[in-house]
């Protein structure tokens, strides 16, 4: 107990000394976290942060700007973006930023969002396409970062069976160079831990072959260069549609931001993420092909993870596709770039300002047979080496409506669809409503679109949400969700059902104060945890109750704090419950070279099944996920300073101590990442250099 009251006196020591982020950059935070809370524990958000800080400095000039540029702030709605392009129409150019407030669906959070990204005037920089251009007014950002946990799991002992093969160390390096909005290029490479570092003895593709770093990723585009909008060689991502024909990158699902639903396509985009699976690796470009017509044809080759197996010839089969990117054990290694993946095709787009069609048509193929498992869930899984996908999309504006959605084939297979709309009630009230229909037999390996599930098959759906905003200072968001699964599912020996509700309630009386209440409820359905001759289904209920505030004290102090409640219950079995409470204390004074942020927190969960997910602040382009399991606390401290005008260093520590249990031995985590005792301490330092 003494050693805790030590730790927490020192974080709290700590957050009065330490300097924390600038006003715009805790706006890219809380954009980020506030629409992260449903991505898995590991998901890359660097894409999106990377948008958002470069709009910070060269923000959009909302009388010259398109909707597909405009998408890319996630926090605006189709709906908002068409109500803009409509006054414009109607009223001339913007004259003065205030104007926002007579444009119907924006709201002062809105446009408190978008003042740090948009302007009105006209962007001086010289984007003309000349090797002189290039070196003198091109912006390069170079990012040397390494990283390690600091107690030695139980994967790097000697052991006589799986082991880790290479060192604890992490390291990324991440070169990125912008030229206007005419030319990008980058270069990513990265070492997980315990993955081979000099001496990998596969490299990543032909592509970009290398022994010296477990994962390489590059691209160079050149943009809006007369018919040609944008050209893209190396890696790339397409996102059209509502996400269900052809998606990769990142794509966000529910949130408390219930036009979140209506995906934000944005077509065509360069890779600049650390993701070792979300991306085509070749080359696309769109071109206009009449007014209002574009066309996007691409070609991606790539060799991907997965497991094999043997089929009755003793041929090689896969059995699955491998998305986590790790390469540290013998067998993750024998599965690293097994096989091959072609995919080819074209998306054929109409746009004006109310109205968007577009068809989707390309095919994929493996130099290895997807062979099903035996499962009866696995019944209906894609298997063969080749499939054809086409699909149609559409969205269209009409007065207060947006409508959209999307049409999706296998060809010899399955059929999925998703249809919604969004439509303004009132000044104060805004209403969505999405359906969905996804047939346990509609096979695609580009899926993203809105789903209770991990991927968007065998699931159909009614989804309906409120924004309401009875006065500046307070805000209502709720929606209900219910889903329906026609076929069997992993650890669901039945067709099965389910619901999810979320209400939440925000109060900001100012910009330095703000105070949630957010409720969600979620029941679905699995095997019994009973031994029956049988199984049947069980009702598994989850509810998780948070309140938190955040405030700050003259211009300097920032405070957070959070508390939240879930409530786990399976059948007839007792309730187990799980809490957590967090202080982040920041300040922040008007001119420092030193930045940073800490954060405190005490958590009890009765098991796994009660844990805790809440976002932490982490180092420029990192994204950390805490994982609140167990019993203990949890705390952090992130440091930034400024060497010199273009260069900056972070350092980030972060700690786990953990309750033990009498009569048993502590350990943390658990097989090969077990560690002796009860702390997991993990550090990370980042230099920044911009020239």
């Amino acid at each position: 107990m003494r050693f805790k009251l030590l730790i927490l006196f020192a974080f709290l020591l700590i957050g009065f000394v330490a300097k924390a982020q600038t006003q715009e950059d805790q706006l890219i935070k809380d954009l980020i976290e506030s629409i992260a809370e449903n991505l898995p524990e590991d998901y890359d958000l660097s894409e999106l942060q990377d948008r958002l800080t470069y709009y910070r400095k060269h923000p959009i000039n909302l009388n010259n700007t398109t909707a597909e540029e405009l998408k890319t702030l996630v926090f605006l709605s189709p709906l908002q973006i068409s109500n803009l392009f409509e006054h414009i129409r109607k009223n001339g150019k913007l004259i003065d930023i205030a104007e926002l407030q007579s444009i119907a669906e924006f709201d002062l959070q809105t446009i408190q969002r978008l003042l740090p990204f948009a302007t009105l005037a006209q962007s001086t920089i010289v984007d003309k396409i000349t090797l002189e251009n290039l070196r003198k007014y091109g912006n390069n950002d170079l990012i040397l970062r390494y990283g390690r946990v600091i107690e030695k799991s139980r994967g790097y002992t000697d052991l006589p069976g799986s082991r880790y093969l290479g060192t604890p160390d992490r390291y990324l390096f991440r070169y990125r160079y912008t030229y206007s909005n005419r030319v990008s290029a980058s270069l990513v490479m990265e070492k997980d831990a315990g993955e081979y570092l000099f001496k990998n003895p596969k490299p990543a593709s032909y592509f970009f072959p290398s022994n010296y770093t477990d994962f390489m990723s590059g691209h160079v585009a050149i943009l809006n260069t007369g018919r040609f909008k944008k050209i893209v060689l190396g890696d790339y991502t397409m996102q059209f549609g509502q996400a269900l024909t052809l998606w990769s990158g990142f794509a966000f699902g529910k949130s408390p931001d219930i036009t979140g639903v209506a995906k934000r396509d944005v077509g065509l985009r360069p890779y600049t993420s650390a993701n070792e699976f979300a991306f085509l690796r070749g080359a696309a470009t769109t071109v206009t092909v009449a007014q209002n017509i574009d066309f996007t044809p691409f070609f991606s080759h790539r060799k991907l993870d997965a497991s094999l197996g043997l089929n009755a010839n003793g041929e090689r089969t896969i059995t699955t596709i491998n998305e986590t990117g790790l390469h540290r054990t013998q067998n993750e290694m024998n599965n690293k770039n097994s096989t091959e993946q072609i995919v080819y095709g074209g998306v054929l787009q109409y746009r004006t300002t109310a109205l968007s069609v577009g068809a989707v048509a390309y095919h994929t193929s493996f130099n290895r047979t997807f062979v099903p498992g035996s499962s009866l869930y696995q019944r209906f899984n894609f298997a063969g080496r080749e499939l054809t996908n086409v699909g149609a999309h559409y969205s269209y504006t009409y007065k207060n409506f947006y409508f959209f959605g999307e049409f999706g084939k296998a060809l010899d297979a399955g059929l999925a669809y998703v249809n919604g709309a969004l439509v303004s009630l009132s000044s104060t009230v805004s209403a969505v409503v999405l359906h969905r229909n996804y047939q346990k037999n509609y096979h695609n390996f580009f899926n993203q679109a809105t789903a209770e599930a991990s991927e968007a098959f065998n699931e159909k759906g009614f989804y309906a949400g409120l924004n309401i905003n009875p006065s500046k200072a307070w805000s209502i968001q709720v929606y209900g969700d219910y889903f329906k699964y026609p076929w069997l599912r992993f650890r669901v020996d039945a067709p099965s059902d389910g619901y999810e509700f979320l209400g939440q309630v925000t109060y900001t009386p100012t910009k330095t104060f703000r105070a949630t209440l957010r409720f969600k409820s979620e029941v679905k359905q699995q095997n019994t945890a009973e031994i029956v001759p049988f199984n049947y289904l069980d009702d598994v209920k989850r509810e998780n109750y948070r309140a938190e505030v955040k405030w700050a004290i003259g211009k300097s102090f920032g405070f957070q704090n959070r508390v939240e409640v879930v409530q786990f219950k399976k059948g007839a079995g007792n309730s187990e419950f799980g809490y957590l409470a967090y202080q982040d204390v920041s300040y922040s004074p008007l001119s420092s070279r030193l930045t940073g942020n800490i954060r405190v927190a005490y958590f009890n969960t009765a098991s796994y099944d009660s844990r805790i997910y809440a976002y932490e602040d982490d180092v420029l382009y990192n994204f950390t996920f805490g994982l609140y399991n167990g019993k203990g606390l949890r705390g952090y401290a992130n440091l930034k300073y400024r060497l010199a005008k273009r260069l900056d260093v972070w350092g980030r520590y972060a700690l786990y101590n953990y309750d033990g249990v009498e009569g048993i031995e502590d350990t943390v985590g658990s097989g090969l990442d077990e560690i002796k005792g009860r702390m997991k301490s993990e550090m990370r330092l980042q230099l920044r250099y911009q020239f």
